[in-house]
């Protein structure tokens, strides 16, 4: 059995195919079927490309500046991160702290378990 060979497409013609789904409004298939790519390929690509849309568009208009209402909701969204990420550390701390208390609490438990019980056979 041959090893099948990977197709690799240049940037240029993923944007002209990108480009073509966009301004036609055509289907994917049929427009993979029409530059003879698999469908599957140029789906990754547009989804692909939404995703950095999104990501890079930012704002609602796409421009990727904010408004300045998001950038008041953006900072007080960072704020409250802030303080849960301390609010979290802190509890954290507790948390050891107790769990470490309980854990020589145990220990101690232990010790007075195998004193007791050699003290009980040595009778």
């Amino acid at each position: 059995m041959a090893a099948v060979t990977r197709r690799r497409f240049d940037p240029e013609f993923r944007a002209g195919a990108l480009r073509i789904v966009k301004e036609t409004g055509k289907p994917v298939a049929q427009v993979a079927r029409d530059l003879g790519i698999s469908p599957y390929t140029l789906h990754n690509w547009v989804q692909m490309d939404r995703l950095a849309e999104q990501y890079n568009g930012g704002g609602s208009d796409g421009s990727g500046t904010l408004e300045e209402s998001e950038q008041e909701e953006l900072a007080r969204l960072r704020r409250e991160k802030a303080a849960l990420v301390k609010q979290h550390a802190e509890e954290k701390a507790a948390w050891e702290k107790e769990r470490a208390e309980l854990e020589d609490e145990r220990d101690v438990l232990k010790r007075s378990v195998v004193l007791w019980v050699k003290e009980a056979m040595g009778r």
